[in-house]
C-alpha cells in the first residue's frame, strides 16, 4: 500500500496524521503539491537491492562485496566449512540415485569435487587442527574423515541423521544427531559414544562457547541446552518456537539462537517419527512428526512441513547472566544459519529470499546482503574477516567481504500516485562520505515497469536533490546509484522525497433522478397530509425503480423525505478522482424553452429540493453542475454536468363536471359525475353524505388509470328530506377539488 503525505518535513508524519484527523470537516485540497516519501527499512526493503544493504533505521549503503566461489550444479549445499590455509568445503546433496559430495575451494580460488560419499546428502562439516576434514551424511549419518581426497568411514552414530558437528579445543568432535536426539564425543581414533542425551527428538545444532562448553539447540520442544565438558546439562532457555535451527556463542560469553516454527502446545505430545523406505534429512528435522520421514530426495528448507514453517523466525540473545532477549524476528523469513562476524555481531542466514541480515544491537539490523538462490543454509568466517556463505535452491558458495562493493543501486517499488500526475523535486537526505549518489526516474502509465515505460531519464542532482525530467504518468521508480569514496567509504541515504501533483480531473455526475412530488429533504413537516398520504417517504439507492406509490425507497442511512405539498426534489451521484471537495448548482428550464435559470447555488449536498408553487404547470428538465473549485486555485477549477429526463410539474387540481344526483328505485340515489385533469391521471376518488365519512369510490372503468374518468353510484338514501353529497378527487399529483350536489 503507497503512502501520500502533503509535505512538512519527514518527521511530522504523526503530527500531519493528528492534524487530517482534527481537520476532516474542513475542506480537502486535493490538487497540490504532495511527496511521496521513501525513507524507512519496509519502503527500502520493497524496493530491488543491487549490492546495497538498508539497516533497520532506514539507512542504506553500500553492501559488501558478493563474490561467487562455486557452482555446484547440485540442488542444496548444506555445509560450509575452512581450514587454516583458506581452504574451503563445501558439502550437499541432489536428486534420488546420486551420492552425497563434498567440495574443495582453493585458497587460489579453483574449485573441485573432493570426494562422493555413500548417502543422499552432507549435512554436516568440520576441519580439526591438521586441517582434516570430516564431513556427515544422511540418511543412517556417518561420519568420514577425507584426506588427500580419500574418505573413510571415521566414525557410526548409529543414527538417522547427523545434524551438525564441531571440534573442542583438546580434538574430540561432538556429533549432534536425530532421531534420538544424542550428542555423541568421538575421540582423535574415532573411537565414540553418547555424550549427552537431550530427551528431544533432534539435536539440531551445535556450538562451542570459549569456556569448552557445547551449546545445543533441540527439536520439537525448541531447547537452547548448555552442556559442560563434563556432561552436565542446563537448559538456558525453552523458546517459543519448535526448532533451534542454529546456535552461535559470543566472544563475552553471551549465547545466540535461531527459532523457526511453532512449538506444541503445553500437554501436546509428538509421535516419534516414523521409518520410511527412503528417508531424506531436510534442515527441518521432523516438522510435524512422520513428515520428516517420508520427504523425499534433497527437499529444501521450504518443503518442510506447514507446522514447522509456521510462526516465522526469531534470534534469541541468552546474555552472561542467563536472560534471554529476542533481538530479531521475521514473520516470513526462515532461519537455517548462525555464526558470528568478525566484529562479534551475529549474522543470520534466510530463507526463503536468500536474505543475510546483520544483528548491530538489540534493536537494530541491518539486511545485508540477498544471494540469487532461495536459501542461506550455512556460515564459515574467514581470517580477513570474510563470511563464506553456503546456499539452497540452486547450490552456491559466495564469500562476503572483508571490503565493500565500488558501486551499488537501489531501484524503489512503483509508486502509485492514484491519479495521472506531474512529477516535481526528488529531495534526498544523505551523508556522502566523500563518495557520490546519482538518481534517475522512470514514470508509466501500468503498475508494472516494463517496456512500456518511459526509459529511465538522469534527474540533474545538485546539492540535496533536482527536478525530475520524467513525462507526466500516473506511476514513477527512482533509481539511486551509490558509490564508495577513493579510500572505500559508503554513502548512507536516510530518505528520498518526490514531489508531484496529480492533474486536476473535472467531476463526475452519473445518475440524477427526480424524487416523487409533494415531498422535501427534511426533517420537518410543512403541513399534515391529506388524507391516505404517508408522512414521510424513504427513497431506495439511486437509479433503482420505484415499484409503487408506498415502496420504502432508501436513499442513504438517515436521510428521508417530509410530505410538503406543492415541494418536488432531485438527487444525484457524484465523484471526483482527485478526492476534491465538490459544491453543486442546480438549474431548471421548460422541456421547450432554450435557457436555463437558477435554482439552487452553492449546494454540498448531493440532494435538493423546492417549492414548485411558482411555477406553471408542465414538463421540465433539470441540470445539476458539479465544481471542484473547493479544492482547487481560482482558475484551475474544473466542473461536471447532468440533466434530467423530462418530469412534471402539476399543482391544478383536476376537474369535476356533471355532478347529478337522481331518485332511483328502492329509496336510493344514484348519483353520476365525470373528471377530468390536464395533466395527471385521476389517482383516487371518494364521496360523503351529510359530512360523514369520506368513502373511495370506483370509476366505471373500475381502474383509475387515465385522466379522463366517469362515476356512477348507487346509494341508499338516509333519510327523508334533504341530502348533500359531496365528492372529492385527487390526481397524481395529490392535487385535489371537492364539489357537492343537494337533492
Amino acid at each position: 500500500m503507497q503512502t501520500h503525505f502533503t509535505r512538512l518535513g519527514r518527521t511530522s508524519r504523526v503530527i500531519l496524521f493528528a492534524a487530517a484527523l482534527a481537520t476532516a470537516a474542513a475542506p480537502l485540497i486535493a490538487v497540490e503539491t504532495r511527496y511521496w516519501i521513501q525513507d524507512d527499512f519496509s519502503d527500502f526493503e520493497k524496493g530491488n537491492l543491487n549490492k546495497v544493504s538498508v539497516r533497520s533505521d532506514g539507512r542504506m549503503f553500500l553492501a559488501p562485496v558478493v563474490t561467487e566461489l562455486l557452482d555446484s550444479s547440485t540442488p542444496y549445499l548444506w555445509a560450509v566449512a575452512r581450514d587454516s590455509k583458506g581452504n574451503v568445503y563445501a558439502g550437499g546433496g541432489g536428486p534420488s540415485g546420486s551420492t552425497a559430495k563434498l567440495f574443495e575451494i582453493g585458497k587460489d580460488g579453483k574449485s573441485k569435487t573432493l570426494a562422493e560419499l555413500d548417502g543422499l546428502e552432507i549435512h554436516a562439516i568440520a576441519v580439526d587442527s591438521h586441517d582434516r576434514v570430516y564431513a556427515a551424511t544422511a540418511p543412517d549419518g556417518k561420519v568420514y574423515r577425507v584426506v588427500n581426497g580419500k574418505a573413510q568411514v571415521f566414525y557410526d552414530p548409529k543414527a538417522k541423521y547427523i545434524w551438525a558437528m564441531v571440534f573442542s579445543k583438546s580434538g574430540d568432535l561432538y556429533v549432534a544427531t536425530g532421531d534420538r536426539g544424542e550428542v555423541h564425543r568421538v575421540t582423535p581414533d574415532g573411537k565414540g559414544a553418547v555424550f549427552f542425551a537431550t530427551e528431544e527428538t533432534h539435536a539440531r545444532s551445535l556450538a562451542m562457547d570459549a569456556a569448552g562448553n557445547l551449546i545445543v539447540g533441540t527439536e520439537p520442544n525448541g531447547l537452547v541446552v548448555r552442556v559442560t565438558p563434563a556432561g552436565e546439562g542446563f537448559v538456558l532457555y525453552q523458546t517459543p518456537k519448535r526448532e533451534i535451527t542454529a546456535v552461535a556463542a559470543g566472544a563475552d560469553g553471551s549465547v545466540y539462537a535461531a527459532g523457526v516454527g511453532s512449538r506444541p502446545a503445553v500437554g501436546q505430545t509428538i509421535a516419534p517419527p516414523a521409518p520410511a523406505p527412503v528417508p531424506v534429512p531436510s534442515p527441518m528435522p521432523s516438522g510435524a512428526g512422520a513428515a520428516v520421514q517420508t520427504r523425499q530426495v534433497a527437499a529444501a528448507p521450504s518443503a518442510a512441513s506447514t507446522t514447522a514453517l509456521s510462526g516465522g523466525s526469531e534470534v534469541y540473545r541468552i546474555g552472561v547472566d542467563g536472560a534471554p532477549r529476542k533481538i530479531w524476528a521475521n514473520t516470513s523469513d526462515v532461519v537455517y544459519a548462525l555464526t558470528m562476524d568478525a566484529q562479534g555481531r551475529p549474522l543470520v542466514g534466510s530463507g526463503n529470499k536468500g536474505n543475510v541480515y546483520r544483528i548491530d544491537s538489540d534493536i537494530a539490523y541491518t539486511l545485508l546482503a540477498n544471494l540469487a538462490p532461495t536459501q542461506v543454509t550455512a556460515f564459515a568466517v574467514g581470517a580477513s574477516g570474510e563470511v563464506i556463505a553456503a546456499t539452497g535452491n540452486i547450490g552456491k558458495v559466495y564469500r562476503l567481504g572483508p571490503g565493500i562493493e565500488k558501486t551499488g543501486a537501489f531501484e524503489s517499488e512503483p509508486f502509485d500516485a492514484t491519479g495521472f500526475s506531474n512529477w516535481g523535486r526528488l529531495s534526498f537526505e544523505a551523508s556522502l562520505n566523500g563518495g557520490q549518489i546519482a538518481f534517475e526516474s522512470r514514470s508509466g502509465n501500468v503498475n508494472h515497469p516494463n517496456k512500456n515505460w518511459s526509459p529511465w531519464i538522469k534527474a540533474p542532482v545538485a546539492g540535496n536533490g533536482g527536478r525530475l525530467a520524467s513525462p507526466p504518468a500516473r506511476f514513477l521508480q527512482f533509481r539511486a546509484t551509490i558509490t564508495a569514496s577513493a579510500d572505500g567509504k559508503s554513502p548512507e541515504v536516510t530518505g528520498v522525497d518526490v514531489a508531484y501533483m496529480a492533474k486536476n480531473v473535472a467531476p463526475t455526475l452519473s445518475q440524477i433522478e427526480v424524487t416523487p412530488a409533494n415531498y422535501r429533504f427534511t426533517s420537518s413537516t410543512s403541513a399534515a397530509p391529506p388524507s391516505g398520504s404517508p408522512q414521510s417517504i424513504t427513497l431506495q439507492p439511486l437509479g433503482q425503480r420505484r415499484k409503487s406509490s408506498s415502496a420504502a425507497l432508501e436513499i442513504s442511512s438517515g436521510l428521508s423525505m417530509s410530505y410538503a405539498k406543492g415541494h418536488i426534489g432531485a438527487r444525484w451521484t457524484a465523484s471526483d478522482e482527485n478526492g476534491d471537495s465538490l459544491s453543486y448548482k442546480v438549474e431548471i428550464k421548460g422541456e421547450t424553452e432554450s435557457t436555463w435559470k437558477p435554482l439552487k447555488d452553492k449546494v454540498h449536498d448531493k440532494y435538493v429540493s423546492w417549492d414548485s408553487a411558482a411555477f406553471p404547470d408542465g414538463r421540465y428538465l433539470l441540470r445539476v453542475t458539479a465544481t471542484d473549485a473547493l479544492s482547487n486555485p481560482p482558475g484551475s477549477a474544473l466542473t461536471g454536468e447532468i440533466t434530467s429526463d423530462p418530469f412534471l410539474i402539476d399543482n391544478t387540481p383536476p376537474v369535476i363536471s356533471g355532478l347529478t344526483s337522481t331518485p332511483a328505485a328502492n329509496n336510493k340515489v344514484e348519483v353520476r359525475w365525470a373528471v377530468k385533469d390536464a395533466l395527471s391521471v385521476i389517482d383516487r376518488t371518494e364521496y360523503s353524505i351529510n359530512g360523514g365519512d369520506w368513502t373511495l369510490v370506483e370509476p366505471v372503468t373500475h381502474l383509475s388509470d387515465a385522466q379522463e374518468l366517469e362515476y356512477r353510484l348507487v346509494v341508499d338514501r338516509p333519510q327523508p328530506g334533504e341530502i348533500t353529497i359531496a365528492v372529492r378527487t385527487a390526481d397524481d399529483y395529490d392535487n385535489q377539488t371537492v364539489v357537492k350536489t343537494v337533492m
